[in-house]
């Protein structure tokens, strides 16, 4: 099996279309026809049913997209870092960041080293800790930052200085307004908003034993989508504070939790990482900057 053809076989998935792939590949449309029936027997699966204007992809096939796409991912990123081995004035570097207020630290070191670097090009890759983890267990990260407590046996870590502040976001005409913090009675019998992460592993270490009297109205991966629901009064959100805009304008407002609940940030990476020379040059800056991340250990 080819890259290339796996690039051929991810271009239709994405068109939807054979002539209109093939035209984006600049290839002929039999040339493309052939490749990929080589692909399906090579698999031994069907891997799309073909429409009057359209092929749509088989279950077989939706599984080779999501392989394909982190193959295709892996040799790009293979390619780019050797082009860039030479390359004193920049290179790829790759991320995959929770959700926090903290991620400016990184920005900042980003614009840094940019000033040194001018040729670096930074790709980064937002969600939870298990999807960012995930890449990163792939290779397919040279970094990512999660919001719990990393694995020794398989990262390197640096913690934050700062932790994120859980609180409740909703409407501020609620009665809740009133209150300068929200204790776990507040929540009961509510439609409540929250990470999937966020109300396994963390929710329950503040609600302890009144955990299974709260109510899960809905699960998002991104704050700012939960507040939109928030804002029509679906439900009410818990999140981090400074990820929502709360200001005047936005109908929102924030209320800390009580007692408080917080959650310590960790940039981590693969022990025993083979690491690009910008990606080198991006930990040495980490290291040694100004807003210090300390070595972090089990232990700690």
């Amino acid at each position: 099996m080819e890259i290339r053809t796996l690039r051929y076989f991810l271009a239709v998935a994405r068109e939807e279309n054979m002539t209109k792939a093939a035209e984006t590949l600049h290839l002929t449309q039999p040339t493309l026809s052939k490749a990929l029936k080589s692909l399906e027997d090579e698999l031994g699966k069907k891997l799309f049913t073909r429409h009057s204007f359209s092929i749509r992809l088989t279950e077989e096939g939706m599984l080779l997209r999501n392989r394909a796409e982190d193959l295709v991912s892996m040799a790009d990123r293979i390619e780019k870092e050797f082009l860039s081995l030479d390359d004193i004035t920049g290179g790829d570097l790759y991320l995959g960041l929770a959700e926090s207020y903290q991620i400016c630290f990184l920005a900042r070191e980003i614009h840094t080293l940019k000033q040194t670097y001018p040729d670096l090009h930074y790709h980064i890759t937002s969600g939870d800790t298990e999807q960012v983890a995930e890449k990163l267990d792939k290779g397919l990260l040279d970094f990512a930052v999660l919001a719990e407590i990393p694995d020794a046996g398989k990262y390197e870590s640096l913690i934050f200085p700062e932790a994120d502040i859980w609180g409740l976001v909703f409407p501020k005409s609620d009665p809740l307004a009133k209150k300068k913090a929200i204790h776990v009675d507040d929540l009961v019998g509510l439609p409540l908003f929250c990470s999937g992460q966020g109300w396994k592993k963390d929710i329950p270490l503040w609600a302890k034993d009144k955990m299974d009297r709260l109510h899960l109205e809905g699960s998002f991966r991104l704050s700012y989508n939960a507040s939109i629901f928030a804002r029509e009064h679906l439900g009410y959100l818990l999140t981090f504070d400074r990820l929502v805009d709360t200001s005047p304008e936005s109908g929102l407002t924030f209320r800390p939790l009580f007692p408080v609940l917080e959650t310590k940030l960790y940039l981590v990476w693969k022990k025993y990482q083979a690491f690009s020379p910008i990606a080198e040059r991006f930990l040495k800056q980490i290291q040694s900057s100004t807003f210090r991340l300390v070595s972090f250990s089990s232990a700690d």
